[in-house]
């Protein structure tokens, strides 16, 4: 009971929160009896909506056919279960940097949930599951420098590590005190438009979608994240990583997998692995800025056959970096504000890379495709 107050003063005050052990999160992937990964159905798609500190997101990212990436995303904030607020960001990176990148960002107004909480909507935002689960489309005009008008279609299953793509914090597994969710779609088709002042970018590629929450205040939840999505003509490969805060121990957390057309090849949360093989000091924010990186997945398919693949190579420089603080929504900034050593900033990198996958007894394949990565320092 003790360690539970204490967690939650944490909560109320933002504070560093004692040194609880890795015994204090419970992972994906590591309940007894888990399986390694859950396909998606509908269901699993719903917004969760907490009551109490969350963070929850949709995320829509886009690799097209003339070398564009980016996102659009919905951000549900929840802070202390006092002020809610929601925010939709778009983000492009131009093709071999012909334009500076787009980044745009601006509060929702009079938001809400279909009765099932598939759909979301706000004024001038809409973002809406198919009847029969298979696609979303998005459309927004909160920003007149991205009208958003998108269709992401599933090209391959969906999975969550694990029974439900959760790990749970709290020194009381069946307690928990706070969590952490991802769900997956890692390979979609991409058909619309997005119009910016400069004139109409085609968005007809490949695509991942990411649901994500966490659970608790960000800064209690991850020290650190990495995350990688590779899309190419035949894979569609996607990892991510977090490392808890040192009061759980500095665990590290992973899920991932890789996707063909029409195929889910590997999902799970064993065999995966991160390294940041180069990186150079940043000197604006005293962080280790990734250069170059490595990304494996290891682990069996289907059908019991071996699969490893392997990314790897040169990332920076980075495409851009991101000053969490600068912006995140006034009232959330009271999530970490008063947290000692939180200084999170995001580098985001879109370099080519060529995939290397090995499957049963079939030689080594290779191809090239966009990579989005990030690499997130927090504390």
């Amino acid at each position: 009971m003790f360690n539970w107050a204490k967690q939650q003063l944490a909560n109320v005050a933002g504070t560093q929160e004692p040194e609880y052990g890795p015994e204090a999160i419970q992972p994906v992937g590591t309940h007894e009896g888990d399986p390694a990964f859950t396909e998606l159905t509908k269901n699993h798609l719903r917004w969760i909506t907490l009551e109490t500190t969350c963070v929850e997101t949709q995320t829509f990212y886009f690799s097209t056919e003339t070398g564009h990436s980016g996102f659009v995303q919905v951000i549900y904030s929840n802070v202390a279960g006092l002020r809610i607020t929601c925010q939709f960001n778009c983000r492009i990176f131009f093709a071999n940097n012909e334009k500076p990148a787009l980044w745009s960002s601006d509060p929702l107004d009079n938001y809400g949930f279909d009765e099932e909480q598939f759909s979301f909507f706000a004024d001038g935002v809409s973002m809406e599951l198919s009847e029969d689960g298979s696609f979303y489309t998005i459309k927004s005009a909160s920003n007149e420098n991205s009208l958003v008008n998108l269709k992401f279609t599933r090209a391959a299953p969906g999975f969550a590590g694990g029974k439900n793509g959760t790990s749970n914090y709290g020194t009381d597994p069946k307690n928990p005190w706070g969590s952490m969710r991802h769900a997956f779609w890692p390979r979609c088709r991409v058909e619309g438009v997005i119009i910016t002042k400069d004139g109409e970018v085609d968005c007809k590629g490949l695509g991942f979608f990411s649901h994500a929450l966490q659970g608790m205040k960000p800064h209690h939840a991850a020290a650190r994240w990495n995350f990688c999505n590779f899309q190419s003509p035949t894979y569609s490969a996607i990892l991510m990583e977090f490392t808890t805060p040192q009061s759980y121990g500095s665990t590290v957390v992973r899920v991932g997998g890789i996707a063909t057309e029409g195929k889910l090849l590997y999902a799970g949360t064993k065999g995966l692995d991160v390294k940041h093989t180069e990186s150079k000091q940043d000197s604006e924010t005293d962080w280790p800025e990734p250069t170059a990186a490595s990304y494996h997945w290891e682990g069996k398919t289907e059908d019991g056959k071996e699969l490893s693949a392997t990314l790897a190579g040169t990332i920076g420089p980075h495409s851009d970096r991101v000053d969490v603080m600068a912006e995140v929504p006034g009232f959330v900034k009271a999530i970490v504000a008063s947290a000692a050593g939180t200084k999170p900033y995001i580098y985001q990198f879109t370099p080519k890379l060529t995939l290397e996958i090995k499957i049963g007894d079939e030689e080594v394949k290779k191809e090239e495709g966009m990579i989005f990565a990030e690499a997130t320092f927090i504390s």
